[in-house]
């Protein structure tokens, strides 16, 4: 790891690992413009209705309202994948990681799925357990929700920028909590590892990361510097989440 100004490097302070699991399906269905979708479609709402019913401890459908500063692009074109602009996600929450292997062999995933798939350019579903966290995500609130697609050719560097960088939201948004999910093996390989958390309000961060210099001279710089791309989206979540 190459640390980038280790005067301004905390580390997070973090909970044990939980035994959740997690299933994600994440399209891109609308459009963008710039840092802001353009069109919302209808999908949100169809893959509300076709999750009722799974049998997920939790389920939490979300829809994107801001694309913000991220870093890597030139990575993601040079490794030949596409850019995280998915503005639909459904996550499910389940008690094990094989409970949530488990429900994506079921007839109710497979039916959300297609939906998602039949309504959109492109999806991405992966199974994931939670290698670190911050606090656990409550969906109840109408909160601001992150989602940050990470990309890096090794994926320990990853894990260890990402502790120093989820320190510095913690120290400079009062970052309440963050669920860092990992792909299992054989699950795809966009992306090493999805940061979920959220904050109370889009004001509570956003001026961070468009006017504080330590955004961009530590956080994006250090993804520079150890080969990240960093993709994150805010969204917001549609009703309230079902469990």
């Amino acid at each position: 790891m190459n640390l980038i100004r280790d005067d301004l490097a905390v580390k997070a302070r973090l909970l044990p690992a939980a035994d959740d699991g997690f299933l994600m399906l994440a399209a891109e269905a609308g459009r963008w413009r710039g840092y802001l979708p353009s069109a919302h479609t209808t999908l949100a709402g169809r893959l509300h209705e076709a999750a009722t019913g799974i049998g997920a401890r939790e389920v939490t459908v979300f829809r994107a309202i801001l694309r913000a500063p991220g870093e890597g692009d030139e990575l993601l074109t040079a490794r030949g994948l596409h850019p995280a602009r998915y503005d639909v996600v459904v996550l499910l929450r389940t008690a094990t990681v094989d409970d949530a292997l488990e429900l994506r062999e079921s007839a109710a995933y497979r039916k959300l799925a297609e939906t998602a798939r039949a309504a959109s350019r492109r999806t991405h579903e992966v199974v994931a357990s939670n290698v670190a966290r911050l606090g656990d995500v409550d969906h109840g609130p109408d909160h601001a929700f992150l989602f940050n697609y990470f990309y890096a050719d090794d994926r320990d560097t990853l894990l260890k920028v990402w502790e120093y960088t989820a320190g510095w939201f913690q120290a400079k948004t009062s970052l309440p909590n963050s669920a860092l999910m990992r792909p299992l093996d054989g699950e795809p390989a966009d992306y090493g590892i999805i940061n979920h958390a959220s904050w109370p309000t889009v004001r509570a961060f956003l001026p961070s990361l468009l006017f504080r210099p330590g955004f961009r001279g530590f956080v994006l710089a250090n993804f520079k510097a150890n080969g990240i791309a960093a993709q994150p989206i805010i969204y917001r979540r549609l009703r309230r989440a079902t469990r």
